[in-house]
């Protein structure tokens, strides 16, 4: 494939939503790009503001804590399997303000102990913070969570 109409097509990926670098590159060998190519339609992708690892990273961190209520060390996780810089990892963390991952961790936790009210409390609240650790947020947090809610519920 001729080099101009595989960074168009590269374009439209990275277009249509946001990307990461890893996405890309391999997009682009699905496109027939090798080496030096591959890593000039990347160049150019970044030039023309196409590719923003940056931005990407915020999206996504975004998306899947609003969405899918995931915490800050699933996300991390995530965004390093795709290979995303530190840098951007913690800019995309200082993204999702304090209080919304309170509460969101806060309603996670209620949903998740009121759904096991037939189980013993010291269960619930093993079963609850298994939950919150699963779901990538942190221990102390997801600690504190089950017992202000386990007071509120007593």
């Amino acid at each position: 494939m001729m080099m101009n109409a595989a960074i168009l097509k590269l374009r439209h990926y990275c277009a249509y939503q946001e990307r990461c670098h890893t996405e890309v590159r391999e997009k682009g060998r699905e496109l027939g790009l090798r080496g030096d190519e591959l890593e000039n339609a990347i160049a150019h992708l970044v030039e023309e503001n196409f590719l923003n690892e940056e931005r990407y990273a915020i999206a996504f961190a975004g998306g899947k804590f609003r969405m899918q209520q995931w915490g800050r060390k699933k996300i991390t996780m995530a965004l390093k399997q795709r290979q995303v810089s530190v840098y951007c990892i913690k800019k995309a963390l200082a993204d999702i303000g304090e209080e919304d991952y309170g509460k969101t961790l806060l309603a996670l936790a209620g949903r998740k102990y009121r759904s096991l009210s037939a189980e013993k409390p010291p269960k619930r609240q093993y079963k609850t913070l298994q939950f919150l650790l699963q779901r990538g947020f942190e221990y102390d947090l997801a600690r504190d969570a089950i017992e202000e809610i386990a007071k509120m519920e007593a």
